[in-house]
């Protein structure tokens, strides 16, 4: 079977770093959006007197649709090109946080939940389209990692923001501000669009011997669904239940607790640049191997409760730490199992699909884990966050062959 590509160009350093910082703010605008809601839990479980079940049946319709959309998004990449997929997604963003803003009842929310959830769906295919086809692949570790660190700084801002702005002025001012972090990036991706635009690619579906549903049966695009899903469901266990765990396994108080959490999360970036470094070493499988390795052998170590309370801090970094070192391999690995086959022409199908496996693992998490820590199960939950982590590393692994 012939193996279509693209000539790679070579861009200058200059024109690498504009994309890589205008995906990398895109990015962040998604991750921002992400949390649009949960932010803002306490406000609107006041005003229109839902349950902690009922508000957070908002988010599990975010991830939903989310997941659903990002698979259908890659199509819509391939075929209209990034630039138009993304201003469509920030669009999704501005009408959603108006649509806040003037809620009235508890079904809104859930609608709100929908459309936001529709605009974070076009983010993973369209952003990493941008970057496969405009940075030079010296680069591209380094625009990963961006990626992926500008994402974590959206998680960070938005509390923030909503939170603060919600108790100055009130939760309905704090919603409809948010359009002044959406349409800044929509003009901004507009003003560079000559730099950003992936074109159409109509005709990329249309190659001889190759359909638009002929990634699907590619056994690495499934492995990288699979690794995906595995990841992000070890990632939601901790980032849901983390503090209640350690505060029953080591009795620490509410504050510290949190804190670990925090430090996990902070880690977790610092991972995130110096995996961007490490990417570079072409052996990305046996890379995700070593680090996610080691990430669950200290998920272990948490859960066997024999160190002193003071050694959390420094475990939950850790654990931070090297599973951030695996995200740009991680992605540098995707990227892989896209052109063995299809060369450039498939990139927005294959990423969509393969990140709705970030989507399904975060809303399946809460679901499996939280039955574990209604049963005081607590220690179960970090055994299980590092039997996901080994089994992300055998799917790492089977991508790098196959790939």
């Amino acid at each position: 079977m012939t193996t279509t590509t693209f000539p790679d160009s070579a861009p200058a350093p200059a024109d690498d770093a504009r994309v890589i910082a205008l995906i990398g703010f895109a990015h962040g605008v998604s991750h921002f959006f992400h949390l649009l809601l949960p932010p803002l839990f306490p406000w609107l479980m006041a005003e229109f007197g839902l349950s902690f079940v009922e508000i957070g049946a908002t988010m599990t319709v975010f991830f939903v649709v989310s997941g659903v959309g990002q698979a259908m998004a890659g199509f819509g990449v391939d075929r209209f090109g990034a630039l138009r997929i993304l201003l469509a997604g920030i669009s999704c963003f501005v009408l959603a946080g108006l649509g806040l803003a003037m809620a009235t009842s508890s079904s809104a929310l859930y609608a709100i939940a929908a459309l936001a959830g529709l605009g974070n769906a076009v983010f993973h295919p369209a952003d990493f389209t941008v970057l496969n086809r405009h940075v030079s692949q010296p680069r591209l570790g380094h625009a990963f990692s961006v990626h992926g660190l500008s994402g974590n700084l959206g998680w960070a801002v938005a509390p923030l923001f909503l939170t603060g702005l919600a108790t100055l002025a009130g939760w309905r001012i704090a919603a409809a501000a948010t359009i002044f972090v959406a349409i800044p990036a929509m003009l901004l991706l507009w003003r560079h669009r000559a730099l950003l635009d992936t074109g159409h690619h109509a005709h990329a579906a249309k190659q001889p011997g190759h359909g638009a549903l002929d990634f699907m049966r590619v056994g690495a695009v499934w492995l990288c669904f699979a690794f995906f899903f595995l990841i992000t469901a070890a990632f939601g266990a901790i980032q849901n239940f983390a503090t209640p765990i350690l505060q029953n396994l080591y009795q620490l108080p509410l504050g510290l607790a949190a804190t670990a959490l925090s430090t996990y999360l902070l880690a977790g970036a610092g991972g995130i640049l110096v995996g961007g470094f490490v990417a570079q070493k072409q052996a990305n499988d046996r890379i995700i191997a070593v680090v996610l390795g080691i990430a669950a052998l200290l998920a272990v170590l948490l859960a066997a409760s024999v160190l002193p309370g003071w050694a959390v801090l420094p475990l939950m970094a850790g654990i931070g730490f090297f599973s951030g070192i695996a995200g740009p391999s991680r992605d540098l690995l995707v990227r892989r199992a896209a052109t063995a086959r299809f060369g450039q022409a498939a990139y927005g199908r294959i990423y969509g699909f393969v990140y709705s496996g970030l989507d399904a693992g975060l809303a399946v998490a809460p679901l499996v884990f939280g039955g574990y820590m209604d049963r005081g199960q607590y220690a179960a939950v970090l055994v299980g966050i590092a039997l996901l982590q080994a089994g992300a590393i055998l799917t790492a692994l089977r991508v790098g062959r196959a790939a």
